[in-house]
């Protein structure tokens, strides 16, 4: 056994590194490949700092000789904080408000207006290089700037005369009544009848004497994320501004499935009555979806709802209800129903005790809003005319 001093001079002195603990060496404890222990825990107490054996460190310089940084000159003033602007409201759900809403419109209505203007008599060319360059646009989906696409028009038979004038562009479909009930209207020489079908491929269509071509080889679709504060109509009598405002003139162009004012979301805009016709009919029992913003017990709402909720004009059994957390005492409660009787959702939100802040549509049949902002549009893609070109067909199938 050894003695207290044998042992006194085997310890080591304090403050010297361990064996396999060293700074340079990899630790027992960490193994092959471990990082230096002063990497990972710090240096050992009383090691020697790294850098230290250089010397005292210059006048400008730091310990390790690198060059220190000039001190800031004091301020008189103290720094203000940067004001950042004011993000622009994106997204399905965001409400851009009426003044850009008002905004929005005047920008279409201006530029609609430049492209339908004459050119000005007169007016010489401006030379090469001395025309300035329109600012440079970002590119958006097919169809923006309230354009849409077109799509090949197929033979769809004989239609009502009321009809045909309004697809054609010269009369709304109140004033094409009243022409056919005056008499001014013929088909094939004859004085047409109010409800008289007139085939646009055989049959020779007239007003006031003149010829309308109602013979349609294409049909636009518009697919337009509906902002708040805007009429789904052609229209207003109060002056507001309407989904029309939002998108280029078209002859026959109408709407799919009506929105409230405050209601936003997908719309459908089409010249196409055949394909409106097959996705607002209630046989043919097209899903349309909504997100609403509510407060309230929305789990215990969806639950309810999904037993259905009486109104009263009806039952209503959604297809599909899901409530999901918002924070700050909010809800999405999103449902999927199949009908489109008037302001639905905010009449089943009521009974059920929800509070609804904001309203959008997310769908409507096979049409999904996606990534489109308040106010723009966009073209149908691929995908969605085969399946608008399935219903179409299946509702020809079932007349």
């Amino acid at each position: 056994m050894l003695s207290k001093a044998a042992l006194s001079k085997a310890a080591p002195e304090r403050g010297a590194p361990k064996t396999g603990a060293t700074t340079g060496g990899a630790g027992k404890s960490g193994g092959k490949g471990a990082a230096p222990w002063g990497k990972r825990f710090g240096p050992a107490k009383g090691a020697t700092r790294p850098g230290a054996e250089r010397g005292p460190a210059r006048a400008g310089t730091t310990r390790d000789g690198a060059p220190k940084r000039a001190p800031r000159a004091p301020r008189d003033e103290p720094r203000e904080a940067p004001v950042a602007a004011a993000p622009r409201p994106t997204g399905p759900g965001a409400d851009l408000g009426a003044e850009r809403v008002a905004a929005l419109v005047a920008e279409r209505l201006a530029a609609r207006a430049a492209e339908n203007a004459p050119p000005v008599k007169g007016a010489r060319r401006p030379a090469k290089g001395g025309r300035p360059k329109a600012p440079m646009r970002a590119v958006g989906l097919p169809g923006a700037d309230g354009k849409g696409g077109s799509v090949s028009a197929t033979e769809e038979g004989p239609i009502r005369v009321q009809r045909a004038l309004a697809r054609a562009g010269i009369a709304s479909r109140r004033e094409a009544d009243k022409a056919v009930a005056d008499g001014r209207v013929r088909i094939n020489g004859e004085i047409a009848l109010i409800g008289q079908l007139v085939d646009p491929a055989v049959d020779k269509l007239t007003l006031d004497g003149e010829t309308v071509s109602v013979l349609v080889t294409s049909h636009r679709w518009i697919v337009l994320n509906k902002p708040a504060r805007v009429m789904t109509t052609r229209k207003d009598p109060e002056g507001r501004p309407t989904v029309f405002d939002l998108v280029r003139d078209v002859a026959g162009l109408v709407y799919v499935g009506r929105l409230d004012f405050m209601t936003e979301g997908v719309l459908l805009l089409t010249t196409d009555g055949r394909a409106a016709h097959a996705l607002t009919h209630p046989s043919r029992e097209v899903e349309r979806t909504y997100m609403a913003t509510v407060q309230g017990d929305a789990v215990t709402a969806a639950r309810e709802a999904r037993r259905g909720v009486q109104l009263e004009d009806g039952l209503v059994v959604p297809r599909e209800v899901l409530a999901h957390p918002m924070g700050q005492r909010r809800w999405g409660f999103e449902i999927t129903i199949t009908e489109g009787k008037t302001h639905e959702v905010r009449r089943i939100c009521d009974v059920l005790g929800l509070e609804v802040e904001r309203l959008v549509r997310t769908s409507f049949g096979p049409i999904r809003l996606g990534p489109l902002e308040p106010g723009e549009t966009r073209a149908l893609t691929p995908k969605e005319r085969e399946m608008i070109e399935a219903l179409i067909a299946s509702d020809v199938n079932a007349e």
